[in-house]
């Protein structure tokens, strides 16, 4: 996905946190962006916008990937039009991960592979 896509955190989590979970994970991310860049927190506007900002786009030009439901409705509500879901899987073996509808979102993943599969990747 990298060779096609800028992957970038858009988290509550702070910067040390979310560099620590690049490095201890092996997440390959390209920027890690925090509400704390802005010093607000979602679900509120400024931490929806500063991607599109940062990166000189439109809020429709940014794909908003999931985990949480109320996460991308609240994109959504700022102007991003590209929605793909991924399910949470579960700790609990006993509790399978929650699909949502898949007419709500552009994508519905259960995974990063199948993402990208489904991204033509």
């Amino acid at each position: 996905m990298k060779t096609r896509f800028v992957i970038t955190t858009l988290s509550n989590g702070n910067i040390s946190l979310l560099t620590n979970m690049a490095k201890h994970g092996g997440l390959p991310w390209d920027c890690i962006l925090s509400a704390e860049n802005v010093r607000h927190y979602k679900p509120e506007a400024e931490v929806y916008l500063l991607v599109p900002q940062l990166f000189d786009l439109a809020p429709d030009q940014v794909m908003m990937v999931a985990a949480h439901e109320h996460d991308l409705q609240s994109a959504q509500k700022y102007g991003y039009t590209q929605h793909l879901f991924i399910a949470l899987l579960s700790v609990e073996p006993a509790k399978p991960p929650r699909f949502p509808p898949t007419d709500l979102y552009d994508i519905v993943a259960t995974d990063m592979l199948e993402l990208a599969k489904q991204l033509g990747v």
